[in-house]
This record gives C-alpha cells, sequence and structure tokens, in this order.
C-alpha cells in the first residue's frame, strides 16, 4: 500500500495538497443510495489515514447532504483537510433539471449557506460549478474576490470553463484551479485547457478520470433508478457496446503492466502534466486504497504511444452529458 507523502501546491496559492483527491459526490447521490454518515467518515478518515488531503465538494451534490457529510467526517479534523466545493448550479431536490447562476448575490449567498453546512469558518477552494452565460464572469469572480478579502475563501476555481473565460476569470483575481471533465475516453481539455491552465500557473483538477466506471471493472446496473448513468449517451446501447470495447483493449495494456484498468486510467491523467490533480470518487474504502496506488504506476515513452495510437483509432461513441446536463459547460 502506497501512502501519499508529497503535496503539491495548489495553483497560485500557499495550499498544499495530495497529489490526488476524493471526489465525494457519489456519496450522496447519483451512482447509487446516499453513504450514512458512519460509512462517509471511515471513507474520509482512511483517505486522510492514507495522505489524501483534498476532498471535492459541492452544494447541489445531494442538495446539501454531501456537504453535511464531510462536515460530520472532518469534525475533529478540519485542520488536515483541503476541502472544495462548488455553487452555481441551481436545482431542486432529487430533479436532474437546473438553472445556472453566477449572479454576485447568489455567489456571496452559496458562499454562507456552504459555510454554515460543512460546519467551518473558510473554504479552502471554491469553485463556480459551471459558468453562467447571462453574467459577465467579471461579475462573478469580482464577488468571490470579495470574499478572498473577507477570508471566507482562500482561494478561486472555477469549472468546466472555456479558454476564453478561464482568461478573463483569471485577469480579475488569479484562478488556483480548473476542473473538467478528463480521462483517456474524454480528451477535450488537450485542445486548449492543458496548456493554458500551465501558462496561468493553475492547478487542473480532473473529475471523472476514470470515465463514471466505464474505465474500470464497475459494472453499469440496469435496475438501480438511482443510477444516472443510464441517462448519459455515453452509456447508450451502442455507443456503450462501443466505448466498452474500447475499455476491454485498454485492460490488456493494465493486465500487461500487472495494474487495473482503474489505475491504468489514474496514473495515465497524471502522466499528461505536473499540475494535473485528479479527483477519482468512490464509495469503497478498497477502491481508494486502489486509487491511491494507481501513483506506483509509470510510462515509458512507447508505452504511452502505444495507448494513444490506440484512442486515435478507435471513435468515443455518444456525448458526455444528455442537453440538461450540459448546461454552462465550456462556457
Amino acid at each position: 500500500m502506497a501512502d501519499i507523502k508529497n503535496l503539491k501546491k495548489l495553483g497560485n496559492s500557499d495550499i498544499k495538497i495530495s497529489k490526488l483527491g476524493l471526489g465525494c459526490m457519489g456519496l450522496s447521490e447519483f451512482y447509487g443510495e446516499p453513504a450514512s454518515e458512519e460509512q462517509a467518515t471511515k471513507l474520509i478518515h482512511h483517505a486522510l489515514d492514507k495522505g489524501v488531503n483534498f476532498f471535492d465538494t459541492a452544494d447541489m451534490y445531494g442538495d446539501g447532504h454531501n456537504e453535511r457529510l464531510l462536515a460530520a467526517a472532518l469534525k475533529d479534523r478540519r485542520d488536515q483537510a483541503i476541502i472544495a466545493t462548488k455553487f452555481g448550479i441551481v436545482r431542486a431536490s432529487g430533479e436532474y433539471a437546473r438553472d445556472i447562476s453566477g449572479k454576485p448575490e447568489y455567489v456571496r449567498k452559496s458562499c454562507h449557506e456552504s459555510l454554515r453546512r460543512l460546519g467551518t469558518d473558510y473554504i479552502d477552494l471554491y469553485y463556480i460549478h459551471r459558468v453562467d452565460v447571462n453574467t459577465p464572469i467579471e461579475e462573478t469572480i469580482g464577488e468571490m474576490a470579495k470574499l478572498v478579502k473577507e477570508g471566507k475563501i482562500k482561494a478561486i476555481g472555477i469549472s468546466e470553463a472555456s479558454a476564453e473565460t478561464l482568461r478573463r476569470a483569471h485577469a480579475v483575481h488569479p484562478v488556483s484551479a480548473l476542473q473538467s471533465e478528463y480521462s483517456m475516453l474524454t480528451r477535450d481539455p488537450e485542445k486548449e485547457m492543458l496548456a493554458l491552465t500551465q501558462e496561468l500557473g493553475v492547478t487542473f483538477v480532473p473529475y471523472s478520470p476514470i470515465c463514471r466506471g466505464l474505465l474500470s471493472s464497475s459494472k453499469l446496473s440496469e435496475n438501480d433508478p438511482s443510477d444516472v448513468r443510464k441517462m448519459l449517451p455515453r452509456f447508450q446501447k451502442e455507443a456503450y457496446e462501443n466505448n466498452k470495447a474500447i475499455a476491454d483493449s485498454l485492460s490488456l495494456i493494465a493486465e500487461g503492466k500487472g495494474c487495473s484498468l482503474a489505475q491504468l486510467s489514474l496514473a495515465w491523467v497524471m502522466a499528461q502534466g505536473e499540475n494535473i490533480v485528479p479527483i477519482p470518487g468512490t464509495t469503497k474504502i478498497k477502491n481508494l486504497d486502489s486509487n491511491i496506488n494507481s501513483l506506483n504506476v509509470t510510462f515509458t515513452d512507447k508505452e504511452l504511444q502505444v495507448i494513444d495510437k490506440l484512442l486515435i483509432e478507435h471513435k468515443v461513441l455518444g456525448d458526455r452529458y444528455n442537453q440538461e446536463g450540459m448546461k454552462g459547460v465550456n462556457g
């Protein structure tokens, strides 16, 4: 078992984060029944004990449930953790439909509510979850900058933004992190964002680095109504079969390296840049341990070329989200 011994500096800040974080969303919804406070606490304490200190949540995960779980788990260990939370997706409890808001008054209201649910005086990294195209990003970031001055947040992040929006945001206040979906099957950030984050000194935080379990041994549950993946184009019929075949080909490479497909996937993501810190989600301690051990997986240039050739030759089918889920993406 590999513990994470060395920390990385979060972009444009003095905050130190582990090389790999923990996405907490699945503890509350989208991939099954919500975790109990006891389950979540055991998982988060295990992460801390193994050196993972970077926890990613959002106000909309379980309508605040996720932030409350994290608060309970960190009650006596807040000083050991770096909390990243997000605002900007507005949805009714249990509903997938959403609106996007980056209005200054909503920024402040959301921050105060997250602070209350998290049971803390400050948020280490505060993201706008999706970009509100009806509110200039300068206004949203301007309000977040005020929260930094007030000590309510320590660093500013932005999620699923376009390159132009990131530049505009960064001109108002240094951005510390850009979060976007990135994996061997979702390579859109390679067009502009990876290079731009390196240029601006921003940490790139990939979510779904295992492609929502597609790049793992995880099975899609046909009978579980709480598994949101059944709604996503990439997991529909022919698209799913096509994409699963790509994953099976990658599994053979993983077997040759003596690691799991999920470990190969995480290691590949981290190999794409020094400023990359993925946040794979899990509800199980054994999967968390496996994810941490991906830090032991390294590649030769030739191995990376083989993977790249395979990915170029096989086209991924299906969009990441349905139309509703794409609101605010690449904004």
